[in-house]
């Protein structure tokens, strides 16, 4: 019995020892950081780029913390070939995700000042008027799209019968909504 027991103690012992030295299973502080450090780096994206700094603090750790979730092991992650593949991935779906919560979220893809500085919307249009606008759009988006997904691709990827649709829909709602009228000129070569 106290063989048996000295034995189970040595095989114990040995198997914390490996544990112990293995490679952990969370991030700790430095590699949160790093990866917050790499989010920044995208943050010029749709979406992204008007984001206030509270508010992309807290994007960057919704996605921070579901790389960790499914890559646990810090540096098999950061190892891993097309990483930053991976990352763009995770944020994405994260852009997706927070615009599921609230398709209203279209004054960050698509910035009052960016639409009355390419003439969609007039210009001193109050925070209801624009509200307005933005519901309208939402609607007009839900309804053109299948899914949030294929409307974040068109516009990340930027293709140009996408974004044609979507200048339609903009324009349509701020003359449903203002009465501006948007006239488009094709200029055709000779």
């Amino acid at each position: 019995m106290k063989k048996f027991l000295l034995s189970v103690s040595v095989v114990t012992l040995a198997l914390m020892g490996f544990v112990g030295c293995s490679q952990q299973a969370k991030w700790n502080r430095e590699e949160r950081q790093a990866m917050r450090d790499l989010l920044r780096e995208y943050r010029q994206m749709v979406y992204l780029n008007d984001l206030t700094d509270a508010e992309y603090m807290l994007f960057s750790d919704n996605v921070a913390a579901a790389l960790e979730e499914a890559y646990p092991v810090y540096t098999t992650f950061v190892e891993m070939p097309a990483v930053n593949d991976t990352v763009q991935v995770y944020i994405v779906t994260t852009i997706v995700e927070e615009l599921n919560t609230d398709a209203r979220n279209m004054r960050h893809i698509f910035p009052y000042p960016y639409l009355v500085e390419h003439n969609v919307l007039p210009s001193g249009l109050d925070r209801v008027q624009q509200n307005a606008f933005y519901n309208c759009l939402s609607q007009k988006v839900n309804a053109a799209f299948p899914n949030v997904t294929d409307f974040v691709n068109a516009v990340i990827a930027s293709d140009t019968l996408a974004q044609s649709q979507i200048g339609a829909m903009q324009s349509a709602c701020a003359n449903d909504l203002f009465g501006w009228v948007v006239e488009i000129v094709e200029v055709t070569a000779n």
